[in-house]
């Protein structure tokens, strides 16, 4: 893959949103460029990136196009709520700890409530104490348990694990939402059907993730219990949602799914992940985190160690709630990318060690 960044060529591993647009969706985005089209979502793009999502999952479910992950996840919670009622989610969530209280006001009011587990995933144990531990008018109503998939911390959950997530929700009345920023990932990294980490496991929304793999812009709100998605559609016109030209929203996704892309994509993040995380641990000073599941590893190495990158010009994060340095891989990641800086965590660590 060309590298394309003209000031860092090489050293962007803060984000996969930091990667450019994919050859899939820019080609589907140039050929739904000719002539006129019919605009909102009224045009025939749109119907047939629909129609290849219901492919994909293999079910009759209603599907919105959005710009962003914090307004499909957002809506959607919204959409499953009232303003008494609460969600839950992780403590490491994106909706809990990077979406600027999003949730909260887009649902008038909906309150968050966040549980703990090991690996960025839920402990049943957490959640169920959560829905239980109060059941007087004075306390928000438990209505909807948040999954995210992959995690922020890069790790998976396994359709047993959805399975017995959405058993508990469900025993207990309460709706189960997705947020599927890096859905393509996780598919990739457990080798199954779309449909068996969703709506077979018992989730009834799912918000899927497009810009962190490889398109522009567009995430796809997928109601898989349709009759949940009743008047969406004036959810997304009310938050400026509804693009004017869908059809460079929905388009990408045509040229992402038909080609196989998306999957193609996660695929080599993944893989570049993986073999950053070999080459990272073999490292004096350096500690992985997290198991290492999908297109992020998450170490802990030397504060010198990091500053050195820095200074030297590597983009990454130190994780919010995580602690540690998380480095992210995407579809335009190369092989040599994950060498130069593995080299470049040996060199550093090797020049606090005092090792030459």
């Amino acid at each position: 893959m060309e590298e394309t960044n003209q000031e860092h060529p090489y050293n962007q591993f803060a984000s996969d949103n930091y990667a450019g647009i994919c050859p899939e969706a820019w080609q589907a985005m140039q050929v739904a460029n000719r002539g006129f089209v019919s605009s909102y979502g009224d045009d025939l793009w749109t119907e047939r990136a629909c129609e290849q999502l219901r492919q994909v999952f293999e079910t009759e479910c209603q599907v919105f196009f959005v710009f962003n992950g914090t307004a499909a996840n957002s809506l959607a919670l919204a959409s499953l709520c009232r303003s008494y009622h609460s969600v839950i989610c992780h403590e490491l969530a994106h909706v809990e700890t990077d979406e600027c209280g999003a949730p909260e006001f887009f649902s008038n009011g909906t309150k968050l409530l966040h549980v703990n587990g090991p690996g960025g995933k839920f402990d049943l144990a957490e959640v169920e104490r959560a829905i239980t531990r109060r059941s007087d008018i004075h306390y928000p109503r438990p209505k909807v348990l948040s999954l995210t998939q992959a995690t922020e911390v890069g790790t998976v959950y396994t359709p047993d694990e959805i399975g017995a997530a959405s058993e508990l929700a469900r025993r207990y009345g309460l709706r189960v939402q997705m947020d599927g920023a890096r859905f393509a990932n996780a598919v990739v990294s457990l080798d199954v059907a779309p449909a068996e980490i969703t709506w077979r496991a018992g989730v009834d929304v799912l918000c899927l993730g497009g810009a962190k793999n490889g398109m522009a812009v567009g995430e796809a709100v997928v109601f898989f219990d349709r009759e949940l998605a009743q008047e969406f559609d004036y959810r997304c016109k009310q938050a400026g949602q509804l693009a004017s030209k869908m059809r460079f929203i929905s388009a990408p996704w045509i040229g992402m799914l038909e080609s196989g892309a998306w999957l193609k994509n996660a695929s080599h993040a993944n893989h570049c992940a993986a073999l950053l995380e070999e080459l990272l641990i073999d490292i004096d000073g350096v500690r992985t985190m997290y198991p290492r599941q999908a297109n992020s590893v998450f170490v802990e190495m030397p504060e010198a160690v990091v500053a050195n990158l820095r200074s030297a010009g590597w983009h990454f994060y130190s994780f919010i709630g995580s602690g540690g340095a998380r480095f992210m891989c995407s579809w335009q990641t190369t092989e040599g990318d994950v060498l130069r800086l593995a080299e470049a965590v040996r060199l550093a660590s090797a020049e606090i060690s005092g090792v030459r």
